[in-house]
């Protein structure tokens, strides 16, 4: 059942003992959103866990210190920034993909698989949509929730560089920084501050990236070897997706993650009027105009040759509409 903004904060008022899962491969929205919303809820004498499949790296220490970890068995199950159930990752989606009693989200690829759903898909973030619940609860933004929703509101929006930026997202953003969220902070964690492991799986994937389409695509894949080879692991890769949509006349920039079980976790950014989503929609994943993703489990070249069929009916279909 779809829920608005004020049936859910009604939702979190009258009840207790609450899990917030966050997706694998977690992000800066997942993660701001989530624990916002958690030291919210502790704030008001409520139980709260915060869960996610994927182990927090040092990054999200910003966002999680200080949240009480609390012992006990949660009675109300709540996904945030997850569009799919299968984003949980393996062993989340079978201990909890048939019990999320509402899932909080904004991708339109939303697949609708929660009991309720509060789902504002013109909102650039997850994080924007946890403020307007923690609005409507007329609930205290500390500094300490306002760097989680500012982490959330940033990192989903490419430090506001993206094409879901809107209006309202820089509102919000200059909100939370009145009410104390260090955003320098913020950018320079998620923004500006690098390992030396992905400064040299960066090396490697720039080596590796090839253009397809008279150079208006640009795919990376990034193997278990250059994990290997680099000290890296998965958890660095989400400023390479970025990199590839950087180079001048690139319309579709397609970042490809070998998994451990082989398969291949695809991102894709896109400029201009081309559709990411469309793009992974039709490939069994799902997402926004500018930013989408899928999984395709098969080998390497193949699935290169499926993400390339659906980059070049994409772009005909651009070029067809730009004609008309």
């Amino acid at each position: 059942m779809m829920i608005n903004i004020t049936e859910a904060a009604e939702y979190f008022l009258e009840n207790d003992c609450f899990l917030l899962l966050c997706h694998a491969s977690p992000d800066g929205d997942t993660v701001g959103s989530a624990s916002a919303l958690a030291r919210v809820l502790a704030s008001m004498g409520k139980k709260v866990q915060i869960k996610c499949g994927d182990r927090f790296t040092k990054d999200f220490d910003i966002l999680l210190k200080g949240i009480p970890e609390q012992d006990f068995e949660p009675e109300h199950i709540v996904a945030i920034d997850v569009a799919d159930s299968k984003l949980l990752g393996t062993e989340f989606y079978a201990l909890y993909g048939d019990k999320i009693e509402l899932c909080i989200d904004h991708h339109a690829s939303n697949t609708l698989y929660a009991e309720n759903i509060c789902l504002e898909p013109d909102s650039a973030s997850a994080a924007e949509v946890v403020y307007l619940i923690i609005e409507e609860m007329k609930a205290e933004i500390t500094p300490e929730v306002a760097t989680c929703l500012f982490t959330g509101v940033s990192t989903d929006t490419g430090c506001f560089r993206f094409v879901n930026t809107t209006v309202r997202t820089f509102e919000i953003a200059a909100k939370l920084a009145e009410k104390g969220a260090e955003t320098f902070k913020v950018v320079q964690i998620f923004f500006e501050t690098k390992t030396k492991t992905y400064a040299a799986l960066e090396r490697l994937a720039l080596n590796d990236m090839r253009f397809y389409f008279s150079d208006r695509c640009a795919l990376i894949c990034i193997t278990r070897d250059m994990f290997e080879k680099t000290g890296s692991n998965e958890t660095e890769t989400t400023s390479l997706a970025n990199l590839t949509r950087m180079v001048e006349g690139v319309l579709v920039g397609v970042l490809m993650k070998e998994q451990k079980d082989g398969s291949f976790k695809i991102s894709v950014r896109t400029n201009g009027d081309v559709d990411a989503s469309e793009i992974c929609s039709r490939l069994g994943g799902g997402g926004h105009p500018g930013a989408a993703a899928c999984t395709l489990s098969m080998p390497r070249q193949k699935a290169i040759n499926c993400v390339l069929k659906e980059v070049e009916a994409e772009l005909d279909s651009v070029r067809i509409d730009s004609a008309d």
